[in-house]
């Protein structure tokens, strides 16, 4: 294994990340009162904020999503990191150096390591970059300048020149203290016959950046006639580099991809920086690779892409032969879109950079503009392989188109493309083509059969949490709650903190239920405001909450002391959280963490008084289920064959009775 960072270090790096500084760089926020500040959610599309940030507790939830954490799970989700590249990122920010426990090989080897090798990309990028304006430069300063761009276009983009001298680089890194195995580790060097030589020589060098903006490697063009290399060279793989999962200019355009929901796939460096500079600034490349599922990956998480049809991937490859055939491999992924995909395709053959410089800004942006769904394309380019002069082309195009369209998912949308084939083969026949297509998708009468049952079986487990309350356990986005809630009793409940709760358990869950809203009320405060609850709340059993994961996060406050033994707030939640047993209970945790009290009063601030009502009341409804459970025993019991059971019931029963009367004046007195 690799070194570990330390848990101190890690803590730290929380501390010294205000979460709404940090989030604050991605989406706007504005205070929503009681301590809490509010935003659109940058994980999924909506029109009213549900992503709610509390700074003092240092936690996000989204109540719509049913998501949340604290920053560094808001910079793995945001960044697509893993959790130590996540808290590195908010070391690099903070200024924090990290420090790493034994492993099995060199302690934080493998950390350290990508700090020396982002540091090396960096200085090789201002490298290129000084060298672009030397003399021996000119012939790229020309390249340039041949497709329309400018000294100051090329500095957007860091656009440098590699010097066309065998070790220029390597000399310059190891003068600022990097060693050989680094440079070859990083790809920036290559091992030659008598040592380490530049990977790339005489050629224009593009810097390739992660989505945080470090780079992680480089696009190199040919310029010399004598380069005998191909016409773009790439970095290859490295611990740095995955050219599968890496589009470049995702960095400059994510913020762009997710306000305007838009990406265009373009196929060069150029394009890339054509379409930016003519007001497409959502253009990316892939990265001497063609477009596969690492990229709809990436592409995902920058849209948003949750909502079908709420989104545009356009693919805007080169007219000729070989970009057609980009495109239809790009078709065979666009099933793992939900979004709608288009293709932008210049009749005349241009990419998007010679048709810039051959018609200007405003052809680019019309380039855009005219996308067709990619459907549409496919389909088109199907047809244009066949004679559709003759029946028997036509009918083998039909066949061809039809396996096309049976693949789309949406039915009615199917239908609509069978319907525009008709008309594009010219046959005049609509239920004649709609039967060819519905043929390829329709399953044999047994196996439509088995496949009703199927769903009948999983009925209500479908995606988005259907049938379940937004907000509450097992909402949308929420992973399955893992608690299990037992039948009452004797007026009591019975939980187990580890075993699963069933899906009716989660389906009863609603918080919007009067009863259930009491129980809910005074966890938040005892997550939130542990310090005005103390021994009242955890002197309340477990089976006094009636909701399945109430009486679970109940169990867990006890598991962690009790609020009575709660230090700093924000230290408390985080202790919950990290002493919760799985996912749900801690993605629970949070949620009641950061949502608002229900406090009556203009600052929603609460006091020791508010806090006693609740708890008064969430006791006196225990209370209450005792009473019920007892007078039922009582009706099933005879006092003249059953006298002494009968008589010490009885005796329970006036016990609860001013019990309940207790509780009912004190949360009366004490409600503001």
């Amino acid at each position: 294994m690799a070194g570990r960072i330390r848990d101190e270090d890690i803590t730290l790096v929380r501390e010294r990340s205000p979460i709404d500084e940090v989030i604050g760089e991605y989406l706007q926020l504005r205070n929503a009162g009681g301590g809490s500040l509010k935003g659109l959610c940058p994980f999924h599309d909506e029109k009213t904020p549900s992503f709610n940030v509390t700074p003092s507790r240092g936690l996000w939830y989204c109540f719509s999503c049913a998501d949340g954490g604290d920053v560094l799970k808001f910079v793995e989700k945001i960044d697509n990191l893993s959790f130590p590249e996540a808290v590195e990122r908010l070391a690099a920010r903070a200024g924090i150096e990290l420090r790493y426990e034994q492993g099995g090989r060199v302690p934080g080897q493998e950390q350290s390591q990508r700090r020396r090798l982002l540091a090396a990309h960096q200085a090789a990028a201002d490298f290129y970059s000084e060298r672009l304006s030397g003399a021996d430069a000119f012939t790229a300063r020309e390249f340039l300048s041949g497709r329309g761009f400018e000294l100051t276009d090329a500095e957007r983009f860091s656009v440098g020149y590699a010097p066309a001298e065998w070790d220029a680089l390597t000399r310059h890194l190891r003068g600022r203290g990097f060693t050989d195995a680094e440079l070859l580790l990083a790809g920036l060097v290559a091992q030659g016959r008598r040592g380490p030589i530049d990977r790339f020589r005489g050629r224009l060098m593009w810097p390739i950046r992660d989505l945080g903006g470090d780079v992680i490697g480089f696009g190199a063009r040919k310029l010399l006639a004598d380069d005998d290399g191909p016409k773009y060279l790439n970095t290859s793989e490295t611990p740095l580099f995955k050219k599968s999962s890496v589009l470049y200019a995702a960095d400059l355009a994510r913020r762009e991809i997710s306000q305007r929901r838009q990406a265009v796939i373009v196929e060069g460096y150029t394009d890339v920086m054509a379409c930016h500079l003519a007001g497409v600034p959502t253009a990316v490349a892939t990265c001497g690779t063609s477009f596969g599922e690492g990229h709809v990956k990436v592409l995902r998480r920058l849209l948003m892409d949750a909502d079908q049809f709420r989104g545009e991937i356009i693919f805007t490859f080169d007219g000729d032969a070989a970009g057609q055939r980009a495109v239809l491999r790009a078709f065979e992924l666009e099933e793992r879109f939900v979004t709608q995909t288009f293709v932008a395709v210049q009749r005349d053959g241009l990419d998007p950079c010679d048709l810039r410089g051959k018609e200007g800004d405003a052809a680019v942006r019309d380039l855009v503009a005219r996308r067709v769904p990619v459907y549409e394309f496919a389909i088109r380019s199907e047809l244009a392989q066949y004679n559709l002069e003759t029946n028997e082309g036509r009918l083998a195009a039909l066949d061809a188109a039809a396996k096309i369209i049976a693949r789309i998912k949406d039915r009615g949308l199917r239908d609509r493309y069978a319907v525009s084939l008709d008309r594009w083969l010219g046959m005049l026949n609509e239920e004649f083509v709609l039967g060819r297509v519905r043929a390829l998708v329709e399953p044999p009468p047994g196996a439509r059969a088995g496949r009703r049952a199927g769903a009948a079986a999983g009925a209500g487990a479908g995606p988005a949490g259907r049938g379940v309350r937004a907000g509450g356990p097992g909402a949308a986005g929420s992973p399955p709650v893992a608690v299990r809630g037992g039948a009452i009793s004797g007026g009591a409940v019975s939980w187990e903190l580890r075993q699963p709760v069933t899906r009716q358990d989660q389906l009863r869950y609603d918080g919007e239920d009067p009863l259930v809203r009491v129980g809910r009320e005074a966890l938040k405060l005892a997550v939130q405001r542990p310090a005005l609850c103390g021994p009242e709340f955890d002197a309340i059993d477990a089976t006094a909450f009636t909701a399945a994961m109430h009486g679970r996060v109940r169990e867990l406050i006890g598991s962690c002391g009790g609020t009575s033994g709660a230090d700093g707030v924000r230290q408390w939640v985080e202790r919950l959280r990290e002493a919760a047993p799985d996912d749900a209970l801690r993605g629970f945790v949070t949620e009641l963490a950061v949502e608002s009290l229900r406090v009556p009063r203009a600052d929603g601030e609460p006091d020791a008084r508010y806090a006693d009502a609740v708890l008064a009341r969430v006791e006196e409804l225990a209370v209450s289920r005792e009473v019920a459970a007892v007078k039922s025993r009582l009706q099933r019991l005879s006092p003249v064959e059953s006298p002494s059971e009968y008589n010490r019931l009885f005796g329970d029963l006036i016990a609860l009775e001013q019990r309940r009367k207790a509780l009912i004046e004190r949360a009366s007195d004490a409600t503001p």
